[in-house]
């Protein structure tokens, strides 16, 4: 039975160990340890704040390893997941099918959304469960004609206990995540290897032998027959170009920005992340209490109960690189007019919530949604492999959108994963 090396655990990692299993020999390489939800008292940490121990963003890894955060030289705070089910367990559980771009190409993956549909729970049965602040706001934004939609989620909502915390690690599991997928995986015979970091891959004559990784201190080489990345948008890019592949300059993030405002009584901290949205051209509105600005932000220093906040997610250009030192991405002036005009839209909104302008105030801009660095052409519509790839190695992950969603991509990358697989069980004729 031939051998493949899945790396990372997140969206793309899982499906494809899924799908592989039991006609592949699969080992899946994960970089982070086994994932534990977030499990310190916030109101310990709310009144830790007031001391100003808390100063740069980075410093939520000492409290949450499974949280990776970089900064852009340019300060922006870069966010992802560093753990056992990759970014799926940091997520707020959205189960959008956003292949529209993928579509334009040529690409129909409606077998493979079928599919997980039947494998994972999704609802957006969840209103009930809503916060009043939060139906306040689906209200405004239905008057305004801006058709709100209640977010179609991964898991079992019925059982939501309102903790607020969907994107620190779901406690009770009610948010489905990636893990799930590799639990099914191990079940079959899959091998998972935590802990290890893959430096880059080993070829020979033109293909792929294996990949070189870093576990402990030590460096280990795992043979392979396949292997596929699936590492994410940041790390994914790395791998490649430590092995001498070029990748394109056309990093996207989609930051995020939130606007915000005190409101008595709120209670936005106990709501489900990202209740409903709002579909702009460029852009996602979605209630959204962002924990990195009110830990680190000085305008978010009001009681979390109090504060009520609207997330702009922006579909921003494709322009930056990732390499072992730095992410590179700033936001262009057209990124920068559709981040004003979508504040001035949240401004409207919370104005009309009975919040005056003048108290309204931002979050700092964060992203963690990479991806684009190797995008799909339309040569690739049935091959999903770029030409600079050899033989046998394949990308799964957000590495190959050929431009930024402004959306939650969880759905779609494991739809993109399972067609890969598909295609390479096809031409080992399995």
């Amino acid at each position: 039975m031939k051998r493949v090396i899945v790396v990372g655990s997140g969206a793309g990692g899982a499906a494809s160990a899924k799908k592989l299993q039991g006609k592949f020999q699969v080992t899946v390489l994960e970089a982070g340890r086994e994932f534990k939800p977030f499990s310190i008292n916030l109101s310990v940490l709310e009144k830790l704040r007031k001391t100003g121990l808390f100063f740069d963003e980075r410093e939520i890894q000492l409290l949450f390893p499974s949280m990776s955060v970089r900064k852009t030289p340019d300060s922006m705070v870069m966010v992802s997941g560093r753990g056992l089910g990759g970014t799926t367990t940091l997520s707020a559980g959205n189960a959008l099918r956003m292949d529209k771009g993928l579509k334009d190409l040529g690409i129909d993956l409606d077998d493979e959304f079928e599919e997980l549909y039947t494998e994972i729970p999704v609802t957006d049965d969840h209103r009930p469960k809503w916060q009043n602040s939060t139906k306040r706001l689906f209200e405004i934004c239905t008057e305004m004609d801006l058709n709100p939609v209640p977010l179609p989620k991964l898991g079992n909502y019925q059982r939501c206990t309102g903790c607020g915390r969907c994107v620190l690690g779901c406690r009770y599991h009610v948010k489905w995540d990636s893990r799930q997928f590799l639990n099914t995986a191990q079940d079959l015979g899959a091998e998972l290897i935590t802990g290890c970091q893959v430096v880059k891959l080993v070829t020979e004559k033109g293909l792929v032998k294996g990949v070189q990784a870093q576990k402990g201190f030590n460096s280990v080489f795992y043979p392979a027959d396949i292997v596929i990345l699936a590492a994410g948008g940041f790390s994914t890019p790395v791998i490649l170009q430590n092995s001498g592949i070029e990748c394109e300059s056309r990093l996207f993030v989609d930051p995020v920005l939130c606007v915000a405002a005190r409101q008595k009584g709120s209670l936005q901290n106990k709501e489900l992340s990202m209740p409903f949205a709002v579909q702009r051209e460029h852009a996602i509105l979605s209630p959204y209490f962002d924990y990195l600005s009110f830990f680190f932000h000085p305008s978010w220093r009001y009681p979390a109960q109090d504060i009520v906040s609207l997330m702009i997610k922006l579909a921003d250009s494709s322009a930056g690189t990732v390499d072992n030192k730095n992410i590179r991405k700033t936001l262009s002036d057209i990124d920068q007019e559709r981040l004003r005009e979508e504040v001035e839209l949240c401004m409207e909104i919370l104005s009309t919530y009975g919040i005056k302008k003048d108290t309204i105030f931002l979050g700092t801009i964060n992203a963690g949604h990479p991806g684009g660095m190797l995008p799909l052409t339309a040569d690739e519509a049935v091959t999903f492999h770029n030409p600079r790839l050899p033989e046998n190695l394949y990308v799964a992950d957000a590495t190959l959108f050929p431009e930024s969603l402004g959306n939650p991509p969880i759905l779609t990358i494991m739809a993109m994963a399972k067609r890969v697989s598909k295609i390479i069980i096809d031409k080992n004729g399995l």
